[in-house]
């Protein structure tokens, strides 16, 4: 018995030894593990305390940026700027929003007529009385939409009070239809800024604001329910249904009241109307149609059948908005839909007074041609459709004029799809000066179908040869470079300073040399952060030199014209790169203190007010997603 105690003996003692050791280890790890959580509340609480710290700087600058801009000569950046700050001080201090939203409504009659003025001034006298071109700020500012876009985001009825107001210093509704349904300046407003708060994933507040106007019937009204209906096509199809028992229970509606509701089912976006004088069209073409119930679109004929078959008036007697010539020109333009979709027996009524119709209209209505907008109702034609259809003429050209219009045809509709042969057609021109439009435009193109495709070597080439201008080029080349993955970085290096190459030959007097160099600092930014305070900077000083340069609407449009002025080409392309928030909203996340810095050195009212508000809106983000996280 003593033997077998003895033999156990070790185990015991190892036993011992084991729990003795194991026990301060499972102490240490744990210790170490109370000290990693406490480091880190420790980091987060420093880190909270700092962004409340940012928050706070940012909300005084805010402040003093709001009282300075009431004092801006740019009427344009005064009103904007009242109206961000409100929109960024709204959470901490809605009373002081309130005022400042109302500041800004007060100064939008000064920011619209200083928008007129600059587009009619700028961009519209270039485009219509040159035959080709570029520019990289397309819109005219709608200021006075987007002031009320944000402050019926934050408060519906601070947006019934500035819409009151607007109605009572403009006309009043007109108690009939025009040619592209009832119309006032309030309710436009009110529809586009439904639309706005749509586009900003706002629904609910979209279809609360809009509310007052959607039983109207007005292009604003169908458009914003086609807008609706890409996002909630249950809600826009019911109220779309409510619309069509409206306008047939309305003596009122007329011929141009059914082509305004014939959009939301066939051309989305695109409105056609009538008057004496002529057309008025409204929109833009290329929708996809949407697919809805067949008992919508039944509901829809019979609806437009109903007022069609309405008894003509008496020449010289008519009531409505589109006479007798109008409402001749609708049943015309809509018979092919009737012929395709409709009841037959709506069909063959509809024909009837069509042809009841042509007695009491001119000749020249009867000969009126629409098809351009009829197609908008068909199907778009294969490009290989319409590029043999310019074949065929061109075989047929008796005229060196001629052909060069259909090789200009040729080359356009070819360069849209990036296709190289564009230029061997551009080469047949015989007119040198038509020539070398078409090229540059071409060119541009080719490049930007390149830039597309990410096709790197094309859009240096392009950029090496092609008879474009420098912005285009740091354009192309900046964005390019943004584009390839990092381990192509060196060619991405050197696309940008091919870039800025281009950028210092545009004159530093031109607005377009900031805007090429704020191009060039998001893509460094994107290539090579650490590099990009050397960028800005030279941004910086490129906007501290140039004429008019306002630091936001940047976009690109390049446009030509045949030699008649009958054939336009353009293509149209967003550019937030040559902005100044862009920019700045990422420098605040790298590094804040920096970008305050930058930020006080652009002495231009309009891009120092900009870059602020990225700095702020940046930090308001940043707590955000703290706070959401914590969550």
């Amino acid at each position: 018995m003593k033997r077998v105690c003895f033999l156990f003996l070790p185990c015991f003692f190892l036993l011992t030894y084991t729990s003795l050791t194991a026990q301060p280890k499972a102490n240490q790890k744990e210790q170490t593990q109370k000290t990693v959580a406490a480091d880190k509340t420790a980091k987060d609480a420093e880190l909270a305390r700092l962004l409340e710290e940012r928050r706070a700087s940012v909300q005084s600058m805010l402040i003093t940026l709001a009282s300075d801009s009431v004092k801006f000569s740019d009427a344009i950046a005064r009103a904007r700027t009242l109206a961000l700050v409100a929109d960024l001080l709204w959470d901490n201090d809605k009373e002081r929003a309130r005022a400042l939203f109302r500041a800004a409504w007060e100064a939008t009659d000064a920011a619209e007529k200083a928008a007129d003025e600059r587009y009619w001034a700028g961009l519209y006298l270039q485009r219509h009385t040159q035959t080709s071109g570029y520019s990289a700020v397309i819109p005219r500012p709608a200021v006075r939409r987007e002031v009320l876009r944000l402050a019926a985001k934050h408060d519906r009825s601070l947006g019934e009070e500035f819409l009151r107001q607007q109605q009572k210093d403009g006309a009043s509704k007109s108690q009939r239809p025009g040619p592209l349904g009832y119309w006032d300046a309030s309710m436009i407003q009110r529809m586009e800024a439904a639309r706005d708060l749509l586009d900003a994933d706002l629904t609910e507040a979209a279809l609360q604001f809009a509310a007052p106007a959607i039983g109207v019937i007005n292009y604003a009204t169908v458009d914003f329910l086609s807008s609706l209906r890409e996002k909630n096509p249950a809600a826009a199809d019911e109220r779309y249904a409510a619309l069509l028992a409206l306008a047939a229970a309305n003596p009122l509606s007329d011929a141009n009241t059914v082509s305004v509701l014939s959009s939301y089912l066939f051309t989305p976006h695109l409105f056609l109307g009538f008057t004496a004088e002529g057309a008025s069209i409204e929109g833009y073409p290329g929708q996809t149609r949407p697919e809805v119930a067949p008992t919508l679109q039944l509901a829809f004929f019979r609806t437009a059948a109903g007022i069609l078959l309405r008894p003509p008036a008496v020449p010289g007697q008519e009531q409505d908005s589109a006479g007798n010539d109008g409402h001749y020109l609708v049943i015309k333009q809509l018979m092919p839909l009737f012929e395709e979709r409709a009841p037959a027996a709506l069909t063959a009524a509809l024909r009837q007074q069509l042809e009841a119709l042509a007695p009491l209209t001119t000749q020249d209505t009867r000969d009126r041609d629409f098809s351009d907008f009829r197609s908008a109702m068909r199907p778009a034609k294969k490009s290989e459709d319409w590029e043999q259809t310019y074949l065929n003429q061109l075989d047929h050209a008796k005229t060196s004029a001629d052909r060069d219009r259909i090789n200009l045809i040729l080359g356009c509709l070819y360069a849209a799809r990036g296709d190289a042969r564009a230029r061997d057609y551009v080469e047949k021109i015989d007119d040198s000066e038509l020539h070398t439009r078409a090229r540059s435009f071409i060119d541009a193109r080719l490049t930007a179908n390149a830039m597309a495709r990410k096709d790197t070597s094309r859009v240096s080439e392009l950029c090496r040869t092609g008879q474009f201008v420098s912005l285009l080029k740091v354009y192309f080349l900046s964005q390019t470079a943004k584009l390839l993955p990092p381990s192509e970085n060196e060619k991405a290096l050197t696309l940008i300073d091919l870039a800025t190459t281009e950028a210092r030959r545009i004159d530093g007097l031109d607005p377009d040399s900031p805007r090429a160099f704020f191009a060039i600092a998001n893509a460094m930014l994107v290539v090579n952060r650490a590099a990009v305070w050397g960028t800005v900077s030279d941004a910086i000083k490129a906007s501290n030199s140039a004429d008019g340069f306002g630091g936001e609407d940047g976009q690109l449009l390049v446009w030509m014209t045949d030699n008649e002025g009958y054939n336009y080409w353009s293509w149209t392309e967003s550019a937030p790169d040559f902005d100044v928030d862009k920019i700045f909203g990422e420098l605040t996340d790298f590094d804040y203190e920096k970008a305050v810095g930058l930020a006080k050195g652009l002495s231009g009212e309009a891009p120092r007010a900009v870059a602020t508000i990225a700095i702020a809106r940046a930090v308001f983000d940043q707590k955000r997603d703290r706070t959401a996280k914590a969550k």
